[in-house]
């Protein structure tokens, strides 16, 4: 059975979704040794996945039939409902194989994809493991994994999810790895707005913004991302690691899961991620939040 295979190293990983996150993935995977085949949209992407010693699939369902585990990275639930059941995928998944899927999607949205595995392929273990960390992390192997799903799939993913991450949380049914997720990005959001309306404020009044960093530093207020995103919008490096348009869409689930109004600070947050969005800065990093105030789009 294809799933015995996932305490050691031999067995295949299926890697469906190469965009930032699932890229890093995969160049980890091969690098620890595992067999691992990739399958994404964009042929460009997949290609230098190919000279890293990927096995690109020519289709989704190629690129999971008899692997012993599957990794999701797609960024919405629509992706992944579509790639999984409306492209015929989890009819090629083999029985014992675990499905991990990893990207942000929302609880209410990963519930329903269990809930439809566990009808269409009862011998398939499905598991919710969202990730805490970006580009950096994912590059290096130091993602934070908030798994959830049934205990027998713990075994088999341990090799995997200790290649990909420095930390992996287990916490009871699938779902409750969504859950947490949309309780960290909501904690890192506000942290980053805040950053860049600091930032704003400190340009209003005339302080610099290393005099700012110094004064910050190394004090209870000293949060490792707050000071990496403080230091980007510092040099106005824009560059994707964790894009602005999917760390809004993390915001509004996590309003969406709240049930909508209960939520003022994230609310406010989520229209002016909107109006930045709307304003073309979507693809660029979340640190972006800085370009849709004030002074920083002049200067």
């Amino acid at each position: 059975m294809a799933g015995a295979a996932g305490n050691n190293r031999d067995a295949t990983v299926a890697v469906i979704g190469a965009g930032i996150m699932g890229s890093a993935m995969t160049r980890n995977l091969v690098a620890a040794g595992f067999d691992t085949r990739v399958w994404d949209r964009s042929p460009q992407v997949t290609g230098l996945l190919a000279d890293a010693g990927a096995r690109v699939a020519a289709s989704a369902p190629d690129a999971v039939r008899d692997a012993g585990i599957v990794i999701t990275m797609l960024p919405t639930a629509d992706a992944a409902e579509s790639v999984m059941f409306d492209g015929g995928t989890a009819d090629a998944l083999a029985d014992g194989c675990v499905w991990a899927q990893m990207g942000t999607i929302g609880v209410e949205a990963t519930l329903r994809i269990g809930e439809r595995l566990a009808a269409q392929r009862p011998a398939v273990m499905f598991v919710d493991a969202p990730v805490s960390g970006s580009k950096g992390p994912a590059e290096q192997g130091q993602l934070l994994i908030l798994a959830s799903g049934p205990a027998a799939a713990a075994d088999a993913l341990r090799p995997v999810f200790g290649v990909l991450g420095r930390k992996t949380v287990w916490l009871g049914q699938a779902g409750q790895g969504s859950q947490v997720k949309l309780v960290v990005n909501a904690y890192m959001s506000i942290l980053i707005e805040g950053v860049a309306e600091t930032m704003e404020l400190a340009d209003r009044l005339g302080i610099g913004h290393q005099q700012l960093a110094e004064v910050i530093e190394g004090g209870p207020l000293d949060a490792p991302i707050a000071d990496a995103k403080l230091h980007k919008m510092d040099q106005r490096d824009y560059t994707a690691e964790f894009p602005l348009e999917w760390a809004l869409k993390d915001v509004d689930l996590a309003i969406s899961a709240a049930d909508g109004d209960t939520l003022p600070l994230l609310g406010a947050l989520s229209r002016q991620w909107h109006a930045a969005v709307a304003a073309g800065h979507g693809r660029e990093d979340i640190s972006a939040a800085r370009l849709a105030l004030g002074r920083a789009t002049v200067g």
